[in-house]
């Protein structure tokens, strides 16, 4: 994972794919820390199979 501006974030996927994630409000509202090389759950956009919403982190998956 590698951080970009503005909490958008460059996910590599297990499948190897990379796609732009932004950071989904819950996560912004609980102060959750992404930091690059971090386990983040993320859900794929329907309409645009390159961009996702980052929707949890490894430690709260748990």
């Amino acid at each position: 994972m590698e951080w970009l501006s503005n909490g958008m974030f460059r996910v590599r996927l297990d499948n190897e794919d990379l796609i732009l994630g932004y950071v989904s409000g819950r996560i912004r509202r609980s102060f959750i820390r992404i930091l690059p090389g971090d386990r983040v759950k993320i859900e794929v956009s329907r309409y645009d199979s390159t961009r996702g919403c980052i929707i949890g982190v490894d430690s709260e998956l748990k």
